[in-house]
């Protein structure tokens, strides 16, 4: 078997590793602008932050829209060096803010990450919606006037045998529920101004206020139609949305809590 010296293999293979080198770097690269490497890492960088941004989906045609993108910054950013607007102030003033942002949105979400909505917080939440919830949901039918007068002599023509729904949407002065024959749909008493919801938690399904009702809209007439429990939704129609609020209260309390402790001669202008 045919051997040969050691000096021999040894310049056969520092030249296979220079040969081998501009393909490895050349694989760790997507492109070649004027000479300069453009790296892989920047399309999966741009990627993560358009996938993360744009709420999309990664697909080949993204991909290669990203890949551009890259290799176009790079010939811009290449031009914009050469006239030596790196150097301006304008610029730096723009890194510096940019890098401020960048920075702090940066804290925020690692605090969210680090500190997650659990679902223990979402169920006590929800717990508390629903039990301030609770009660009673009226639905009521009104008419409203401008004058006492008025209203009295519409209570004697219901009295009388009119119906309601036709004297509410005739002379009803509100306009959302007069075209609907005065219909409130259900509500909690407290939706209302409280000289209305006294004088409709105190009647029975069907009944009439025997006076007109005074509120800062008008005179009332108001009929009670029917009565129920008050519904809340369950917990999986309202849990994204309970996660959202916990969430927001939580960075609240931890730029508030960055906030109080730095220590600062600034006077800021109000509490937000």
């Amino acid at each position: 078997m045919k051997t040969f010296p050691l000096s021999f293999r040894l310049s056969s293979l520092v030249l296979a590793t220079v040969l081998a080198t501009p393909l490895a770097a050349q694989a760790q690269n997507i492109a070649i602008v004027n000479g300069k490497a453009v790296p892989k890492a920047r399309v999966e960088a741009l990627m993560s932050q358009a996938l993360r941004q744009g709420n999309q989906q990664r697909t080949p045609e993204l991909e290669q829209q990203v890949r551009d993108e890259v290799v176009l910054r790079e010939m811009f950013m290449q031009e914009a060096e050469k006239r030596g607007l790196a150097a301006s102030a304008d610029y730096k003033a723009q890194m510096e803010f940019a890098r401020q942002s960048i920075l702090i949105r940066e804290l925020f979400a690692d605090y969210q990450k680090k500190n997650p909505v659990t679902d223990a917080e979402v169920q006590a939440e929800y717990d508390k919606f629903k039990s301030q919830s609770g009660g009673t949901e009226y639905r009521a039918r009104h008419i409203l006037v401008e004058k006492e007068d008025e209203a009295k002599a519409l209570i004697a023509q219901i009295k009388g045998g009119a119906k309601f729904e036709d004297l509410a949407k005739k002379s009803s002065k509100d306009p959302g529920s007069g075209e609907n024959g005065g219909d409130l749909d259900f509500a909690a008493a407290g939706a209302y101004v409280p000289e209305f919801s006294q004088a409709m938690v105190k009647l029975k399904k069907g009944e009439l206020t025997e006076t007109p009702v005074k509120t800062q809209f008008g005179w009332h007439i108001i009929k009670l139609e029917d009565t129920r429990e008050a519904k809340f939704p369950p917990l999986e129609e309202v849990k994204g949305q309970i996660q959202q609020r916990i969430g927001q209260q939580k960075l609240a309390e931890f730029r508030d809590g960055i906030r109080s402790k730095a220590k600062t001669d600034y006077k800021f202008s109000n509490a937000n």
